[in-house]
């Protein structure tokens, strides 16, 4: 006898209330139909899947757009006194309004206003969430390289430019490689982050791990084993990625060794 026969016993069993029930017989019943009837794992799967593709796209968008808004307002910052670009203290300011109004209101409020409001005709809920997400990252991502940026030593700076390289040049070359290893754990956070951040969007219609697990709930009226496996998949995807990034980490550790 398959397991199957055992669920349609016992599910018999739990709908008749028959009180020879035992209570690990519940839990295979609700384990069952939120994992094996009909394939349902599948969902789950398809989910996770759609999580990480998510979570990709808005790292991408992320970094690019923290990149940039770092090393503007870093170049406006760094201008010498009596020596101001106009045109760069106007992109600063586009810059620094970027990131005030993106940190400073919350992520589901974002998300709402651009799939309900800006988007209100799109029909790619998904592709939505995932720009949201990235615009959301790369205010935050700004604001980590930027930090790293500041930090490292003027002479830095000035030792690229006495060697003939061009501002992006010193930077690409000198500054951005050492600032780095100096922000990688705080940008392996906020990737964390992003990652789970991705389960927000389930709230415009995205179909991700979350919108699996709320599909499930709503076929089998349980929602305590589909929260639980979506919250397992979650944290198996985090202890990857963290384990991922301290293997980064010590590599960079021991280059600067040798």
């Amino acid at each position: 006898m398959d397991l199957a026969y055992y669920y349609e016993l016992w599910r018999g069993m739990m709908l008749s209330k028959d009180p020879m029930l035992e209570g690990w017989q519940v839990f295979f019943v609700r384990f069952y139909q939120a994992f094996l009837e009909n394939d349902r794992w599948l969902q789950y799967l398809k989910g996770a899947g759609t999580t990480l593709y998510v979570t990709a796209m808005a790292l991408c968008i992320g970094v690019a757009l923290g990149v940039l808004v770092a090393v503007i307002r870093t170049a406006h910052d760094q201008q010498r006194p009596g020596n101001r670009n106009f045109v760069l203290g106007v992109i600063n300011l586009v810059c620094k309004v970027y990131v005030t109004i993106i940190r400073g209101t919350p992520m589901m409020v974002q998300i709402l206003i651009m799939g309900m409001v800006i988007f209100s005709s799109s029909r790619n809920y998904t592709l939505v969430g995932a720009l949201t997400l990235g615009i959301n990252s790369g205010a935050y991502v700004a604001e980590i390289i930027r930090g790293g940026l500041m930090s490292l030593d003027p002479g830095q700076m000035e030792a690229g430019r006495s060697l003939g390289l061009n501002y992006f040049d010193t930077m690409r070359f000198i500054v951005v490689p050492q600032a780095f290893k100096a922000i990688l754990p705080s940008l392996g956070n906020e990737f964390i982050v992003l990652l789970k951040d991705t389960s927000m969007i389930s709230v415009i219609g995205g179909q991700e791990l979350i919108k699996a697990a709320r599909d499930v709930i709503n076929r089998t009226y349980d929602a305590m084993f589909p929260l639980l496996g979506s919250a397992f998949v979650y944290l198996v995807l985090v202890l990857i990625f963290s384990y991922l990034q301290g293997i980064l980490e010590r590599r960079l550790r021991q280059s600067d060794r040798r």
